[in-house]
């Protein structure tokens, strides 16, 4: 009997040393998750647009593999693609999910209805998908404005199923809107939202603010350039740096305004002010630039394109604010990942993403000093190589130029060298275009052979061989990691935890073995 008690109580001790310790740090990381998200999401960020008219879309797990190697940590769907949010559990990406204008009348007419999209698309996920907003619709008051009536009845009855969930403090419900929706945009000082829309604006308004919510506006300079050529320059709309004499200036506050965008987000702030409403953050949920167009679009293009949006990278990582709010920073989301193929002409509307969907840049960001954002900018090294799908003999003339007259240096790729291996023209090419690109200092139009090689940040190298901006990069590898304050932080934050971590084991330990202990001598 007495060795029965005695396993019995050893038992209890195991269970407790080793079970009630798990269970703690299991409650632990999940908080630590929420507390991190909602502490980063006190800072102005960038995040990206997912559109999904794209022929060949990466499958969601190759989606958010790449997220991650972009560090790109704030996205919006334009849905609640559900194979998506799976994907995202345990990256800490934040998501702002959609829902789409098709689906207002049947959220908008009804709570239990909302209340089971949450469930579905929210609860069912968070926390370890971070779902940080819910827009309700999109620009529903200018593309659909049979629509508007339902608008805040949905909004309204979302957030009481997040209010049902617990959920309503950490997810924020709001809905996306056009510029025109503000009329006499400059000066900013004398903005209005369209008076016709004031029915849904005050009580919308209204409930941003009580619960703490973000006005979400879609503003692009593009437009307002091509609306206005002769009376908007080009430079002021792209955060080009301005003479003073070129600056706007608004005639009743004397603002200087140097870009089109801080212009567009003031006229927000007035046009609220001029309701009544003081205390709700203007939130930039699209912008961007095409860097394609058709005949009537000359300035959609990869150099407009590439300034406009490395510009706004650094405009909101430089926490700069406004002229007449220099102390907030709006956020942006970047209108858009991918070029999206199979949108509808115009030309330009197929092409305003930062990436081709088969994920390779479509131009390289000029955002180096701008933090950690995007691996596709110039702070990283890039290499040149051949496209897919061009035929050999194409690949094989621009070979024998690169060799030849371009004065790559081909040596690798001889029989019995490093690189010959896979022996084909394709491979050869790349190594040899890159040799040429790194060599002409990868400057614009070094990659290009007619239109057979691109840019890539993915290292081609293999095996043995190493491609020639491979070597460059093994001498300076710590350019390509995480901003170095941010990492130290990381890292220090690591060492507090496993710290904390160590103090509670090293004491449950000790508690477990004296209680061994006290069994031990008492038997």
């Amino acid at each position: 009997m007495a060795n029965s008690k005695f396993i019995t109580y050893f038992i209890i001790i195991v269970l407790f040393c080793f079970t009630v310790p798990s269970t703690a740090k299991s409650s632990a990381l999940v908080q630590e998750i929420k507390q991190q998200s909602q502490e980063q999401d006190k800072e102005p960020f960038v995040g990206v647009n997912i559109g999904t008219d794209v022929s060949d879309l990466l499958s969601p797990t190759e989606l958010v593999s790449f997220l991650q190697v972009q560090r790109i940590s704030h996205i919006r769907l334009y849905d609640a693609n559900q194979d998506i949010l799976k994907a995202l559990a345990k990256t800490k990406i934040r998501v702002i999910i959609s829902v789409p204008n098709n689906q207002l009348l049947a959220i908008g007419s009804s709570n239990t209805t909302a209340a089971s999209w949450v469930g579905r698309n929210v609860v069912a996920y968070y926390p370890e998908t971070l779902i940080t907003g819910i827009a309700v619709g999109d620009e529903v008051l200018t593309t659909v404005p049979s629509s508007a009536p339902l608008l805040l009845p949905a909004i309204q009855s979302l957030y009481s199923a997040l209010v049902a969930a617990n959920l309503h403090t950490q997810i924020k419900v709001s809905t996306p809107h056009a510029a025109s929706i503000i009329l006499d945009t400059f000066p900013p000082s004398q903005a209005y939202f369209n008076q016709s829309l004031t029915s849904v604006m005050v009580p919308l308004l209204q409930f941003l603010s009580t619960t703490g919510s973000f006005l979400m506006m879609n503003l692009y300079p593009y437009y307002v350039f091509m609306e206005n050529k002769g009376v908007v320059p080009l430079d002021n709309s792209l955060f080009k740096p301005l003479t003073p004499s070129k600056e706007m200036v608004d005639p009743n506050t004397l603002l200087h305004y140097t870009n089109v965008l801080d212009a567009m987000i003031d006229a927000a702030y007035v046009s609220m002010k001029n309701l009544n409403v003081t205390d709700v953050v203007v939130l930039v949920s699209e912008s961007g630039w095409p860097s394609k167009g058709d005949s009537k679009e000359p300035y959609a293009s990869k150099d407009n394109a590439d300034t406009y949006n490395s510009n706004l990278i650094k405009l909101v990582l430089d926490r700069s604010g406004t002229p007449l709010h220099p102390e907030i920073t709006s956020s942006v989301y970047i209108y858009e990942l991918f070029n999206e193929d199979l949108r509808s002409p115009p030309t330009s509307e197929a092409n305003w993403g930062l990436f081709y969907s088969n994920s390779t840049p479509v131009y390289l960001l000029h955002v180096s000093g701008s933090g950690t954002f995007l691996a596709n900018d110039t702070t990283n090294q890039t290499f040149c190589i051949a496209m897919d799908g061009v035929d050999s003999k194409t690949l094989q003339t621009a070979l024998d130029w690169a060799c030849g007259p371009g004065r790559s240096n081909c040596s690798e790729i001889q029989p019995g060298e490093s690189c010959y291996q896979p022996n084909n023209v394709k491979n050869h090419a790349s190594y040899a275009f890159d040799s040429y690109y790194q060599k002409e200092g990868e400057t614009s139009g070094s990659c290009d052979f007619k239109g057979v090689a691109m840019i890539t940040t993915t290292d081609p190298s293999h095996g043995s061989c190493a491609f020639p901006g491979s070597k460059k990069v093994s001498s300076k590898k710590t350019g390509t990691i995480l901003n170095s304050t941010e990492a130290n932080g990381a890292g220090e934050r690591l060492k507090l935890n496993t710290f904390h971590s160590s103090q509670i084991s090293a004491s449950t330990v000790a508690f477990c073995i004296l209680l061994f202990i006290s069994f031990v001598t008492t038997r």
